[in-house]
Order: structure tokens, then C-alpha cells, then sequence
């Protein structure tokens, strides 16, 4: 996730469903950023223990995070739980991820049957530190925190973000993250992925349009597949 996002997660103000939101939380206690482990922490200590207790009971909250809250003192109700959409605090366990981001020869088809069978939980780890292909994957993942997520891999390369800058199947969220981060868009093939992605919102597109070369103009002059409004403005500069 980018810092703003991982800030307002950390808040708690994402507000997605209970076991996502305290996956997340979980997630954010060990993160780098000094100040998104302080808010994280304050969210889980905001955590009504009623509301807490109840929803570690429910049967499909992953061990791991059981297993957290036991370490500090809180565990489940004897009753078990239904499961419960509505977030725990407003503002399924699968085969652990290789942290070091080695998959092995593992088939396309294989890796995208392995992340079909896994729990947010662990897409989330698995887009912050899994291995270059299941990033490839998740980054179209319909959850936008899982598919921002990716964005924040400290294994991510320029390379791969132009990549990802290209896909018109992406969350519209994932290349809003992209465009507003200033070392990426110093990365000419990223300006240029962005500006002829047609699913980049259009402000941005048109914002991006000045620092594209006269032959990438032309060539987004004549490209039907972008709006019509950013195909005309690149015809004007084209005629300048």
C-alpha cells in the first residue's frame, strides 16, 4: 500500500469487512513507517474486547491472528460466532507465502489455483512480500487494498510498475497510486503506460500529456483506444 493508504488503513478507515480490517491491522503493526505502527496500534487498542472476543471466535479467522490477540491477553467466546460482515472499529489459513520470493518452476495455472485458495490474510502478505509472479496476479485482484498492496513490495521494480502502468485490467486505484508517486513517474515508460492506459482517469492523463515526446503525442493522437477527449488534446499539441 502507498502511506496514505497504509495511514488510513491503520485508522481503520478503509472500513472493510471485520476480518479483512483486522488482517490489516496485524499487517500494519510490523510495517516500516514508525508513525503507521503507532496508529495501527491505537486502532486495535480501540477495539471494543466484547466486539473482539466475539469475532475471534468465528471459525474462519486464521490461527496467526488468534493466536496475536492471545498474546495479549484477549481470546475467543466458549460460543462460537457467525460470520459477521460489518467492520470490528469504524474512522482461512492456506500454504504459508515464501518471504524471500522464491516460488520455484511453479506453472502459471498452479500459482493462480494456489492465491484462488487463499484467505485475505494471506493474499495481503503474499502481495507485500511474495515473489514477482504472484504480484503479477494480485495486482488484478478485484480487493483494491490487496491490489495496492502490491505497490508497497520492497521487492518491486520499475520495471515491474511499468508493467503494471500498461494494464487496463487493474483497479483504477492501483494506477492512481502509481501516478501520484514522484520517483515513478520520473520513469518515462511509466508516463507513457499511464497516458495510453484507458482505464487512467483522464484528469491524469491530460496532466501527463506535456512530457511526452512529439512521437508518442502522434501516436496518442491516433489511438482509439484512450477517451476521445485526451485523443484531441494530443492532436493539438501534435499541430503546435
Amino acid at each position: 500500500m502507498a502511506r496514505d493508504v497504509k495511514l488510513l488503513a491503520a485508522a481503520g478507515a478503509l472500513a472493510p469487512r471485520a476480518l479483512e480490517q483486522v488482517s490489516i491491522l496485524v499487517l500494519l503493526l510490523d510495517d516500516a513507517d514508525r508513525e503507521v505502527r503507532s496508529i495501527a496500534l491505537q486502532t486495535v487498542d480501540r477495539i471494543p474486547v466484547e466486539a473482539l472476543t466475539a469475532f475471534l471466535a468465528r471459525s474462519d479467522v486464521p490461527i496467526s491472528v488468534r493466536e496475536f490477540f492471545a498474546d495479549r491477553g484477549v481470546f475467543p467466546d466458549e460460543i462460537p460466532t457467525l460470520s459477521d460482515d460489518d467492520p470490528l472499529i469504524e474512522a482461512e489459513q492456506t500454504e504459508p507465502v515464501e518471504e524471500d520470493g522464491e516460488t520455484g518452476d511453479v506453472p502459471h495455472e498452479s500459482m493462480v489455483h494456489q492465491i484462488g485458495k487463499m484467505g485475505f490474510a494471506d493474499r495481503l502478505k503474499a502481495a507485500v512480500k511474495g515473489s514477482r509472479e504472484m504480484r503479477a496476479i494480485l495486482i488484478r485482484d478485484p480487493n483494491k487494498v490487496i491490489a495496492a498492496s502490491v505497490l508497497s513490495s520492497a521487492k518491486l521494480t520499475d520495471a515491474e510498475v511499468e508493467t503494471f502502468a500498461r494494464m487496463a485490467n487493474v483497479p483504477e486505484e492501483v494506477l492512481r497510486i502509481i501516478a501520484s508517486n514522484r520517483a515513478w513517474i520520473k520513469n518515462y515508460g511509466i508516463v507513457v503506460g499511464l497516458t495510453r492506459n484507458p482505464k487512467t482517469p483522464l484528469g491524469l492523463s491530460l496532466n501527463m500529456l506535456a512530457r511526452l515526446s512529439d512521437r508518442d503525442v502522434s501516436a496518442l493522437s491516433m489511438d482509439r483506444n484512450v477517451p476521445e477527449a485526451l485523443r484531441k488534446a494530443a492532436r493539438r499539441k501534435a499541430a503546435l
